[in-house]
């Protein structure tokens, strides 16, 4: 495939996720950002780490009083606490969920490490009518 190809199939891609346009099978979301997991050490993560899949889908909530970081979203795996939306990823998450927003996340990648930052990656998405709303995007000359 020569370069100007590939372009354009990039292109095409990224116009149909800003769309809100999914893939057979696949709800339409659209992707807000993808994290490390934060606390895993300090919550129930080792506990469940082998009971963990990719795809798993995680729920998120909000914890406006939570004494260490106002904007605070803890991520759950059946009811287990697996940790925290990292500080420095949640501003934008914190006020899309404080304004009713619907938001998702599922597990991206698990690895076996020493390292607790790098056990579960997890992708956050905007679910519901939000993700569905067409929106306009330029394409580059």
């Amino acid at each position: 495939m020569t370069r100007p190809r590939r372009f354009e199939g990039l292109m095409a891609a990224l116009i149909l996720t800003a769309c809100g346009v999914g893939w057979a099978g696949v709800e339409g979301h659209v992707i807000l950002q993808t994290s490390p997991l934060a606390g895993f050490q300090y919550h129930a993560g080792r506990a469940v780490f082998p009971l963990l899949g990719v795809g798993d889908r995680l729920s998120l909530h909000r914890e406006a009083d939570n004494p260490h970081d106002p904007r605070a979203v803890r991520v759950d795996w059946r009811g287990a606490t697996l940790g925290y939306v990292p500080r420095l990823d949640n501003l934008d998450l914190a006020r899309l969920m404080d304004r009713g927003t619907r938001v998702e996340a599922r597990i991206l990648h698990l690895e076996k490490t020493r390292d607790p930052w790098r056990r579960v990656l997890m992708e956050i998405h905007v679910v519901g009518e939000a993700a569905d709303t067409p929106r306009r995007v330029k394409i580059p000359p």
